[in-house]
């Protein structure tokens, strides 16, 4: 049977990442006056999970930065700093990336609002909450551009992921989004809010839509939100199979506690679910 501890990735084959620097080099490379060194050293950082003091204050200190911009105005270096800081953990990056919710860079903000529910710090509710402002209506497609006016999934997916029933107001019209990865998003957030089924269901009856990159989509909020009933509709989707063993094993890390004993004998979902992944392999 499947160990409950296996590393899955939604890709044909694992391939092993050599750290192509030292972590004093990515560290001093965020200050390097070539911008593409930068760029890649915060990136590395983050894909390292690099757990060092000195690391967490320069990516704070790149959040700041404005020599690396694009010719349509947005921040890479910052982009690429918000996104390590999330995957650090740690908190005293919290305010740095509160101040990047105001950043004109969507990218940016995106990066920001993804990395706060990420850290899981609360403190983060009432500034995410804004992005939501005026509904429906008011997060619309950008003409020309590929993204809304803001980052409404990664928005509602922090909020979910925090427990901010102070939002359900502010997540509930996005149900009704014109676009079906927004009202996804909204799902998985109202089931994190509310507990209520009816959202779990609605992402499952997504997995039966006609386009594949939207049962991808759904796949994955049913596997970040844990919802059990989803197990065997994720396992008969039609999608590719390294999707759904991701999604599967979202919902056997909520059947397993952390603090449980290796001794301890698997629940009766759990064993239902390893053999769900069993029968993909």
């Amino acid at each position: 049977m499947l160990d409950a501890n296996s590393d899955l990735t939604p890709t044909a084959s694992v391939q092993s990442d050599e750290p192509s620097l030292t972590v004093e080099q990515a560290i001093a490379n965020l200050s390097h006056p070539d911008t593409s060194l930068r760029y890649y050293a915060a990136w590395w950082l983050g894909k390292f999970r690099v757990d060092d003091p000195a690391a967490v204050e320069a990516l704070i200190v790149a959040l700041e930065d404005e020599s690396d911009r694009t010719e349509l105005g947005g921040y890479p270096l910052r982009r690429n700093a918000a996104r390590a800081l999330g995957k650090l953990g740690d908190r005293r990056a919290v305010s740095g990336l509160v101040r990047c919710l105001e950043n004109p860079d969507f990218y940016v903000r995106e990066a920001a609002a993804q990395s706060l529910g990420m850290l899981g710090d609360r403190s983060c509710i009432p500034a995410l909450m804004p992005l939501l402002a005026g509904g429906v209506a008011a997060v619309q497609p950008v003409p020309g551009r590929p993204h809304l006016t803001q980052p409404c999934e990664a928005v509602m997916e922090s909020l979910g992921a925090l427990g901010a029933i102070e939002a359900i107001a502010l997540v509930q019209p996005f149900l009704n989004h014109p676009i079906e990865r927004v009202q996804y998003a909204a799902a998985r957030a109202m089931y994190q809010l509310t507990g209520d089924a009816v959202y779990g269901e609605r992402l499952v009856q997504a997995l039966h839509g006609d386009d594949i990159k939207m049962r991808r989509v759904a796949l994955s909020d049913l596997g970040a939100v844990g919802y059990l009933p989803a197990a065997e509709a994720i396992a008969q989707s039609a999608a590719e199979n390294s999707f759904k063993l991701i999604a599967l094993k979202g919902l056997l890390e909520r059947q397993i506690s952390p603090d449980a004993q290796s001794d301890m004998p698997l629940s009766d979902a759990a064993i239902r679910v390893m053999s769900l992944m069993d029968g993909l392999l």
